[in-house]
């Protein structure tokens, strides 16, 4: 295993009270917290806390087998059927009217600039967690306009052309997560909170719009058991935000934090509580790193690496 990283006490503290209160948003990537053991579950490669819950584990995405499958989508109905399992009913799932109104950066309390850097940073999140063949993404690299499709990597390319896991401290997938939090964590993480970012958003839009029901739909599925290993998750990898996944026979493989079974799981059921039609573009199985891309992003001090350098290795 790769180097890894504890984080301080406080931050374990806002995990515990997350897990507590049964409201803990840990959307996306996760909050952080405490590093992983290195046990493997049964047969599926993934060590604890990255394997999630055991009983929902089954049913997170597998290793492509086959080129075909690498970021392919789930598909409506198979989204529908893994919201089921986990205990999410799609009538439960935000309105295509309140879904329009949160992205856009309205409804009651929208229209302020807090709105709209947390409509924008939704927006962004959702697009780069569903970045498989239903969703493209461009970027310009080398001055040419390049297609981009890393979903089943876990890996995102930022606006700046860099390689990168989305729960990389400068990816607004992991700077969302104060978006979510509940107000208890802004209050007691105020210090912690990136400039600029509206603290607990989320939640008090949901209240004021219509949408608690699909709020406590979402803490009665899943989403809350698997938010406690999803937070351990993100803080067992600091500052690359990779994970391997161990077979039985030695067979090991690297991937981005965002296809680990926890937290594959609990971006799922956010997603889907905003936009079932969102999730259903989500990647449907995992791939592999090449060893080359694996190794530089290690190699680096911040996780990141210039895409334009490794785009070979995907395309």
């Amino acid at each position: 295993m790769k180097k890894q990283f504890t984080h301080s006490s406080r931050s374990a503290k806002v995990v515990a009270g997350l897990a507590a209160l049964a409201v803990g948003v840990v959307p996306f990537v996760g909050l952080q917290a405490s590093q992983a053991s290195p046990a493997a579950v049964t047969d599926t490669g993934w060590a604890r806390p990255f394997s999630g819950t055991e009983r929902y584990v089954k049913f997170a995405p597998t290793v492509a087998t086959k080129s075909t499958q690498v970021n392919q989508p789930l598909g409506q109905e198979r989204a529908d059927a893994l919201a089921a399992r986990f205990g999410f009913d799609k009538a439960d799932a935000m309105s295509s009217e309140q879904y329009r109104l949160l992205v856009t950066g309205r409804g009651v309390g929208g229209g302020t600039k807090e709105a709209l850097v947390a409509a924008k940073l939704i927006n962004v999140s959702v697009r780069y967690l569903t970045n498989t063949k239903a969703t493209n993404l461009y970027r310009m690299i080398n001055g040419e306009k390049e297609r981009i499709l890393l979903g089943s990597y876990g890996l995102i390319v930022n606006g700046d052309g860099v390689l990168e896991s989305p729960a990389n401290d400068t990816s607004p997938v992991r700077q969302i997560n104060w978006v979510l939090a509940p107000q208890i964590v802004c209050a007691y993480s105020a210090d912690q909170v990136p400039a600029g970012i509206p603290c607990g958003y989320m939640g008090k839009w949901f209240r004021a719009n219509g949408a608690k029901d699909t709020l406590r739909a979402l803490y009665a599925s899943a989403y809350t058991l698997e938010a406690v290993y999803g937070a351990k998750s993100q803080g067992a990898t600091e500052p690359w935000e990779l994970v391997q996944n161990v077979k039985a026979d030695g067979t090991t493989s690297t991937v981005g934090m965002a296809m680990v079974p926890s937290i594959w799981i609990v971006n799922f059921l956010l997603i889907y509580a905003l936009n079932p039609k969102a999730a259903a573009n989500m990647p449907a199985y995992w791939a592999p790193l090449p060893t080359a891309v694996a190794d530089a992003l290690y190699a680096s001090e911040s996780g990141q690496v210039a895409y334009a350098d490794y785009m070979q290795y995907f395309n």
